[in-house]
């Protein structure tokens, strides 16, 4: 997608006041409002002005802009950096929206897919919002990445949210705000983290709340599915032929767990118990991976041969060979 330049459709200048902004957008909405202009393609220029008003009279959303940086030019080919929403929660919320006195939602909806990138979708326009942002503050919605073993044992992590500081003239800079998160044990992905009190500021002093949605790392060993784990578990020809004991890993620790015999490739045993707490707590799956020793000695390769002969095993009878 493009990057777009708010502050070059607008007109102003980067550290341009809300008074200015709001000037200039009052005057180019003006001259593009469909219903009055009849210059070509005044309906995509108004709804390219109102983007822009949108995000740069918006402090937390300038804010998050601003930090893109100065360098970027219109046009030039664009992607958010990683871990934009998680960053800047407030911003991507899209809670207000209340610039759009112009517009109606189906035309406001119509953003580009630059600000969609990077804000999500809008939502909410006209005095209803305004209302809103009168009162209490907004609740804001982030996600917040953790390991699976914090999910399994609980665990307390710190995470850093960017918010907006305006000064007298307008003129926005971000501040950093540490927060710490208890995550409790059994939390699962999709689930949301209630932190009351830390979402947006309300005009009235009164904070909105922060929904954390819980997100996993990908794990190397487990992969997870709801409450329950799996796991490959590689074998020998022997233990797979044979059955016996063997240690399965857990996030709690191995466990010891009996293989049948003449167990394939593949086959998928339960620990029942063992994957995530819960009530009840879910299971872990261990699905065999049976690995053959190398044939990289003559001892190997004369074992291998005494096999093929002793045993007159083919595995492609069954398909007609």
């Amino acid at each position: 997608m493009e990057y777009k330049d708010y502050y070059k459709i607008l007109g102003v200048a980067r550290d341009a006041g809300a008074d200015d902004i709001k000037k200039a957008y009052r005057r180019l909405a003006r001259k593009y409002h469909p219903d009055v202009s009849k210059e070509s393609g005044a309906e995509d220029k108004f709804k390219e002005v109102g983007e822009a008003y949108e995000v740069l009279s918006d402090p937390q959303k300038r804010a998050a802009y601003d930090e893109l940086g100065p360098n970027w030019r219109a046009g030039q080919d664009f992607r958010p950096p990683p871990g934009w929403r998680e960053q800047h929660p407030g911003a991507a919320d899209m809670g207000g929206g209340a610039h759009f006195q112009d517009f109606s939602a189906e035309e406001a909806a119509h953003f580009s897919d630059f600000f969609e990138s990077l804000f999500g979708g809008a939502r909410g326009f006209g005095a209803g919002a305004r209302a809103q942002r009168a009162g209490p503050g907004r609740d804001h919605h982030a996600r917040i990445a953790i390991d699976l073993e914090d999910a399994f044992h609980g665990a307390s992590r710190n995470i850093s949210l960017r918010e907006p500081d305006v000064d007298a003239q307008g003129r926005v800079t971000l501040k950093e705000r540490v927060l710490n998160v208890n995550i409790p044990a059994g939390v699962r992905e999709g689930q949301q983290i209630r932190l009351a009190g830390q979402g947006e500021p309300g005009s009235n002093g009164q904070r909105g709340d922060l929904y954390l949605e819980v997100v996993y790392n990908p794990h190397p060993h487990y992969q997870v599915d709801g409450k329950d784990l799996t796991v490959v578990l590689p074998v020998a020809p022997w233990e797979a032929a044979l059955g016996g004991p063997v240690e399965v890993p857990t996030p709690a620790g191995p466990v010891e767990m009996t293989i049948p015999a003449n167990s394939a490739d593949g086959r998928r045993l339960r620990l029942r118990g063992r994957g995530l707490p819960g009530r009840p707590a879910g299971d872990l799956y261990a699905v065999l991976k049976v690995v053959w020793p190398p044939a990289d000695t003559e001892k190997a390769k004369a074992l291998y041969r005494r096999m093929a002969q002793e045993l007159q095993f083919n595995p492609r009878r069954q398909a007609g060979g």
